[in-house]
């Protein structure tokens, strides 16, 4: 009997109804839901903050990774965070240090992946992140371009608690989903041309803003930390039909509701 790897589980190969083949499976529906999902968001009206989120929840269920955190580069060719699949102060700090020095930089930059399979011991090459990552547990990252032929938007971060390198495999699946993103962000109600798509880029970060100030008011009001604030809005955002930037904006304008238990995963 031999043993694959898949994802985070090394598991064995045996008859069809095995757990590897139930993995499997299981693998393969995430994969179509996810690409189902981003390639839906081609047509019609769609959130592009929610979907982004969505995007960065799907690298850390389907990839070795623990955490991921997607940055847009606004007008001026800044990097902005624009979403995580954690909330917690010291990934945003993640995000925000790419800015000036770090993997999403270098990959935005030259359109290219970026690898890290050792901050410990590579960390030289950007030393301020390297020293947050392992203040926030990450030892490993790797920054995949986020790309539309020769056009690039931002940069997908992926993060890892233990040192180590993404599979061939794992690379191809989370620039595809990438790829998938840019588009529909690019091409969100036919904006086509340059000056439109830059509008409606800004449009995401302006509400990626108003997003982290509703997200800070509920962390205060509740008094709980900013990941489970963040997940109260988007189950507020969910079962009223909103946008979470129109979730955010009815908080900031005074809307009260209950925070859900933190273990509540319905978004």
């Amino acid at each position: 009997m031999t043993s694959v790897q898949l994802g985070k589980y090394e598991l064995q190969r045996g008859h069809p109804r095995s757990p590897f083949w139930e993995a499997v499976v299981t693998r393969e529906r995430q994969l179509t839901d996810a690409f189902a999902e981003l390639t839906d968001t081609l047509v019609g009206d769609f959130d592009v903050v929610d979907m982004l989120h969505q995007l960065t929840m799907r690298c850390v269920r389907l990839l070795d990774v623990d955490a991921a955190g997607l940055l847009l580069a606004d007008r001026q060719g800044r990097l902005r965070p624009m979403a995580a699949s954690t909330e917690q102060a010291r990934m945003l700090k993640l995000l925000q240090l790419q800015d000036v020095d770090g993997p999403g930089l270098d990959c935005y930059r030259t359109g290219g992946p970026v690898t890290c399979a050792d901050l410990v011991a590579e960390g030289g090459r950007w030393p301020h992140f390297a020293a947050a990552a392992q203040l926030a547990g990450f030892v490993a990252v790797q920054a995949l371009p986020m790309r539309h032929r020769d056009r690039i938007i931002g940069a997908l971060t992926l993060l890892r608690t233990a040192a180590g390198r993404l599979t061939t495999d794992e690379l191809h699946i989370g620039q595809a989903l990438a790829n998938v993103a840019t588009i529909s962000i690019l091409h969100h109600r036919g904006l086509e041309q340059h000056e439109a798509a830059e509008e409606q880029l800004q449009t995401a970060l302006n509400s990626r803003t108003l997003i982290e100030q509703a997200t800070g008011v509920l962390a205060e009001r509740h008094h709980s930390d900013m990941g489970d604030a963040f997940d109260s809005l988007c189950v507020y955002a969910r079962t009223r039909n909103l946008r979470l930037s129109e979730a955010a904006d009815a908080v900031i304008h005074g809307e009260h509701f209950a925070q859900p238990p933190a273990d509540d995963h319905s978004r």
